[in-house]
């Protein structure tokens, strides 16, 4: 199941998505659960899938607004330096962590499927970059789950632009990944079952036609086991959280010359299994 939460007719809405049509949530539905992530956090997904996909109830895909799928997550946990990079980004040693690398974003930072990116004001648009990433969202919370329990607690997957500023990122890594509307993700998430082998998923970055990046989630230094399981550790993780897994080289800042992002370009992220987060710049 594909799960998305849009705009259409000055509504806000969640549901599903099959083919090119999104399935609203039902009336009673929605009156119980006001948001995604409330139908989550009851663990009332079961609800949303028995409803009947009809397509005189649903709505074009071409007429609807996406917004990021849990527009209200409660933590933004992104993974650092969690691919080799043999041309890292200016100031960063080549990847080789001996521990998972942990920072947040905030949810203003994070914008939906074809929405237009924000570039950063002043000197800072100057270092402006992109980072695709395979998202996991978590479906029930936990702390101190183990790595062999830590793939029961996901609800399912999306795609991630983990936007960031690289010259700012000098000043701390907080501030080059918080700018207002950098980054993106979605368009939907795709629940676990339909993920057989989460390891074989692949991911590919375009800009303007170009790839830029291309890996396998199996390449990560830490898997998506061990990332749960670690943030587990440091605090409670609750239904509708998102783990953005790190991104892989390649990025504008990685490059010679650097290609950051510039305005009237076009980045597409596709991850196999989900499908693609086009943005403008």
């Amino acid at each position: 199941m594909k799960l998305a939460t849009i705009r259409h007719r000055d509504q806000t809405l969640y549901g599903q998505v099959s083919g090119d049509w999104f399935y609203p949530a039902e009336a009673a539905l929605k009156t119980r659960y006001t948001t995604l992530k409330d139908l989550i956090t009851d663990g009332a997904l079961t609800q949303l899938a028995a409803q009947q996909t009809r397509q005189e109830d649903g709505i074009n895909l071409a007429h609807v607004s996406y917004l990021p799928p849990i527009p209200d997550p409660g933590k933004i946990i992104c993974v650092g330096l969690n691919y080799r990079k043999p041309y890292p980004v200016d100031g960063v040693a080549p990847p080789n962590p001996s521990q998972i690398i942990l920072f947040g974003k905030e949810r203003d930072t994070l914008l939906g499927h074809q929405q237009k990116l924000e570039t950063p004001a002043g000197p800072a648009a100057h270092s402006f970059d992109f980072e695709g990433e395979i998202a996991v969202i978590i479906g029930t919370g936990g702390r101190h789950i183990t790595a062999d329990d830590a793939m029961t607690h996901v609800l399912g997957y999306s795609i991630f632009n983990d936007g960031s500023v690289r010259d700012w990122q000098k000043h701390s890594i907080y501030a080059g990944k918080n700018f207002s509307g950098s980054g993106s993700w979605g368009p939907w998430i795709t629940t676990a079952d339909e993920i057989k082998n989460p390891a074989t998923m692949s991911l590919t970055t375009h800009l303007n036609g170009q790839q830029m990046q291309n890996t396998t989630a199996d390449q990560m230094i830490y898997s998506i086991a061990a990332q749960i399981s670690y943030a587990s550790h440091l605090y409670e993780l609750q239904p509708g959280d998102i783990i953005a897994t790190g991104s892989p080289d390649g990025t504008g800042g990685s490059r010679t010359p650097k290609r950051y992002l510039q305005e009237g370009d076009l980045l597409e992220i596709a991850v196999s299994g989900i499908g693609l987060l086009q943005n403008n710049i």
